[in-house]
């Protein structure tokens, strides 16, 4: 299944994305009379996206469905529990940054609930920083409340997958590795949608293709076999640093950053998702 985040107005609900149609979730609600939660963040907490498939599994024609090219997606949700991000966790990138992978355990940080905006929305660019850079990323959403999983079980909690873009003031993370958390954690930092694809629709994790593009020009892909720490080993790893809760993010690492200027497109391309793009406004140019 294919969920999605679009708006409705000043409110942000949950659809489902099925052919060329999203269907509302509330839509499902009114024709089955039915009790889902409508906003994904709802139904990833409650833990009723099973439930909901099931539901719509041999389903006829439910009325109020929209075409998916006249909706307005927001981010997955806004008020993600924890974000992990994890860096250079492909060899490529550390290369590029003229630094050396880490081998044994993962580079993680984490990102406040505030970075967070969704496809369309605007990166800025703050005025602290004169170089900025975004990064396409495969994201993992958890979907059961976990502590402790051994990494062979470590796929039975993931709610899903999705595309993330996630930003970095890299000239602050230059003067010092202890400013890690604040170079990653201004406003806007954070792009995740338009859609999370249920562990179902991934017919092989490993061989699916992260592309990071500017401007409409390929900057830098890679596949997901080519992590030093593959999603199974992230989940399981941070299981056992913290208790996971439903809605967390694992942003698995990014095969290449690409600095973003006043009025750039950075778009996210994983093979069988919806593309993400934002566009960059940089601050001290005007932007507001």
């Amino acid at each position: 299944m294919k969920l999605v985040t679009y708006r409705e107005g000043h409110v942000e609900v949950a659809g489902i994305w099925l052919d060329d149609q999203i269907i509302p979730v509330h839509a499902v609600n009114r024709h089955y009379d039915l009790d889902f939660p409508v906003t994904l963040q709802g139904l990833i907490e409650r833990e009723r996206i099973a439930d909901l498939q099931q539901a719509i599994e041999n389903t006829e024609d439910i009325p109020g469905g929209m075409n998916a090219q006249d909706v307005t997606f927001g981010p997955l949700y806004r008020r993600p529990p924890k974000i992990w991000g994890i860096g250079l966790n492909y060899v490529d990138h550390a290369a590029d940054l003229h630094e050396t992978a880490p081998n044994t355990e993962p580079a993680s940080f984490m990102k406040p609930a505030t970075t967070v905006i969704g496809p369309g929305d605007d990166i800025q660019v703050p005025p602290q920083s004169e170089r900025t850079t975004g990064e396409a990323e495969l994201g993992i959403v958890i979907g059961k409340r976990c502590k402790d999983v051994p990494e062979a079980d470590a796929l039975s909690v993931v709610a899903g997958y999705t595309t993330v873009i996630d930003m970095t003031a890299e000239d602050i993370l230059e003067k010092n590795p202890r400013y890690l958390t604040r170079s990653k954690s201004f406003d806007t930092f954070f792009s995740f949608g338009p859609a999370l694809l249920t562990p179902d629709e991934v017919d092989s994790l490993h061989v699916l293709e992260v592309a990071t593009y500017i401007n409409g020009s390929l900057h830098r892909k890679n596949v997901v076999a080519n992590m030093t720490f593959k999603p199974e080993m992230l989940v399981s790893f941070h299981s056992k640093v913290m208790t996971l809760e439903p809605g967390d993010i694992i942003s698995t690492g990014t095969p290449g950053a690409v600095q973003l200027n006043d009025g750039d497109r950075i778009r996210c391309d994983i093979n069988g998702f919806p593309s993400m793009e934002n566009t960059v406004i940089d601050l001290k140019r005007g932007g507001d």
